[in-house]
């Protein structure tokens, strides 16, 4: 089934599955969808992820992390979206709960956080806020 929006469907997923309190949740496999669970991991909102290929667009598998039976992730926004485009430039770049959270953005080299985005004096799409 094809989306109009990958994206959010990717972020509704992971939304639904841990207020499920589920432990991983599957998830139709795209480029941007491997980046953005790379950034996930790499952030410490999830464990881990995998991609299970069974037939030809593949599946990404991601590990959902619980801490006392409280989800790493309190909460995801989507911010840009394929109606409205949201584009800033490094002087104007969001912080998400005053630098607790994380806003991805998709720069020409390629998707990143806000944080690693200032650091390379990159400007670009705002995906979503996570924190």
């Amino acid at each position: 089934m094809q989306t109009t929006d990958p994206i959010a469907d990717y972020l509704t997923r992971l939304r639904n599955a841990i207020q499920s309190r589920h432990k991983r949740v599957d998830i139709p496999a795209s480029n941007m969808k491997r980046s953005l669970s790379k950034l996930l991991v790499e952030n410490k909102f999830i464990n881990s992820y995998s991609e299970i290929t069974d037939n030809k667009q593949g599946v990404i598998r991601v590990v959902l992390r619980y801490t006392d039976g409280v989800s790493a992730i309190s909460g995801l926004k989507r911010i840009s979206s394929p109606g409205l485009r949201v584009y800033v430039p490094v002087e104007e770049m969001p912080r998400v709960l005053n630098g607790l959270g994380v806003a991805v953005i998709s720069t020409s080299r390629g998707v990143m956080t806000d944080k690693q985005a200032k650091a390379q004096k990159v400007g670009g799409e705002v995906l979503c806020h996570i924190w």
